[in-house]
């Protein structure tokens, strides 16, 4: 490959990841024209035609689309690479982009993170609290959280929680006034806290097993919600059932302001891990945020070097 091919391929990956000439420019330190240019170029060379473009916008043609999957990758390691070089000081540095949901993001993420943040100044972090499973590559997160059954075969997998559970909840009194139900059926006799999460888009069935038989349950209830906690505290105050997790409300129950139900349909399940491409070259900054996240965690924030 010749210096100009390299070039022009740079060129058009910038172009088609901002979708825009102004900003590929921009970012670049180059002209739009020359950037037009390179492209050009490329398309004269190839024989085909990788961008379509208007006074308005820039979209990528059918050719385009292979031709980014292709090298956009590779591109990456290259990116990953010269950063994880230019950070390396005596103090790691640089700046880590985790998406997460809010449970995780506090209970696990912030808790584990503020002491390393404590010990290496230097060092910066971004968390998106988000429900929707966003593709950490397209959205150029450094890594994401999910619970360990959902992460994708071709991602590094790191236990960063132990495993979860979800209880069906409600308050004693609504016990005394309604009944415990004694299988995942009698729900429908109950009134029921609905959840509308990103997540699942619709309204979320409760996810039941016992004795490798799955259900998943569609509830019926006076309310909705779209945050765990609005839910617990509907719970709290007796207007009906909550399906949750377990960690989110152990100390309601410890002092009696809740009670559990149908806890034989509720097995635990692999918790939270971090995930993040296999292909990416780690910086300092990232291999200190993924050990302090490891879990069982010991207490102690990690020196570097590891």
């Amino acid at each position: 490959m010749q210096r100009e091919d390299l070039s022009d391929l740079f060129a058009f990956r910038q172009v088609a990841r901002e979708r825009s000439f102004t900003r590929a420019a921009a970012v670049l330190g180059t002209s739009q024209s020359a950037l037009s240019h390179l492209v050009r170029r490329l398309e004269s060379r190839l024989g085909v035609r990788l961008l379509t473009r208007s006074t308005r916008s820039v979209a990528l043609t059918e050719a385009g689309e292979k031709l980014l999957g292709v090298i956009d990758p590779a591109m990456a390691d290259i990116d990953a690479g010269l950063n994880a070089l230019s950070e390396w000081r005596d103090k790691p540095a640089g700046t880590v982009r985790i998406t997460a949901s809010e449970l995780p993001a506090e209970t696990i993420l912030w808790p584990a993170l503020s002491p390393l943040l404590k010990a290496y100044p230097d060092i910066h972090v971004e968390i998106d609290v988000n429900d929707t499973l966003k593709d950490i590559v397209a959205h150029r997160y450094d890594a994401g959280v999910r619970f360990g059954d959902q992460v994708a075969q071709d991602m590094v997998s790191v236990r960063i929680g132990p495993d979860s559970r979800f209880v069906v909840i409600g308050a004693p009194t609504y016990f005394a006034a309604h009944g415990i139900p004694e299988a995942p059926q009698d729900l429908g006799r109950h009134q029921c806290i609905n959840l509308r999460l990103p997540t699942f888009g619709n309204l979320y069935a409760w996810e039941m097993e016992r004795d490798g038989r799955a259900i998943n349950m569609r509830v019926e209830g006076r309310l909705v919600f779209n945050k765990l906690s609005l839910a617990i505290d509907a719970a709290l105050d007796g207007f009906g059932l909550a399906f949750v997790p377990l960690d989110l409300v152990e100390t309601h129950i410890a002092e009696g302001r809740l009670e559990t139900a149908l806890d034989a349909w509720n097995p635990p399940f692999t918790g939270y891990h971090l995930y993040y491409p296999s292909r990416r070259q780690q910086s300092p900054a990232f291999a200190l945020v993924v050990q302090a996240l490891r879990y069982p965690r010991s207490g102690k924030v990690p020196e570097w070097p590891l």
